[in-house]
């Protein structure tokens, strides 16, 4: 089971790798059987914007692949909360090199993943 906020995310980019293939309108069972095919294969990889030489640039803090990433799905903002603290976060999803789409979250608190290391793009 993926969470309806990120399912809400990838449902476009599944439909048109199947209209891709020639399936025209892809039919909900086609949809869930291309996700199943393709989940193994995503990635999440989280970045948060800091100040940097009179703008902002993101520092991207970790990459989880989709094994990892239950307990980031059940509730997004509470694990970035716990693990980096406050701050205005971005998560990207792929598909191997394919970008898939973005979601931004806001969670309140001190700014902790500035000693975190940079993930090294």
């Amino acid at each position: 089971m993926i969470a309806a906020w990120c399912w809400d995310l990838i449902e476009p980019y599944l439909k048109r790798n199947l209209v891709n293939r020639g399936v025209a309108h892809p039919t909900r069972r086609q949809v869930l059987e291309e996700f199943v095919s393709v989940w193994p294969e995503f990635t999440a990889t989280i970045g948060v914007q800091e100040p940097w030489a009179g703008t902002i640039r993101f520092k991207w803090l970790v990459r989880l692949s989709s094994s990892e990433m239950a307990p980031l799905l059940d509730d997004p903002t509470g694990w970035l909360a716990a693990r980096y603290g406050g701050g205005k976060f971005k998560l990207n999803l792929h598909h191997g090199l394919h970008f898939v789409s973005t979601r931004n979250f806001k969670p309140e608190g001190d700014p902790r993943w500035s000693e975190a290391p940079a993930l090294d793009l």
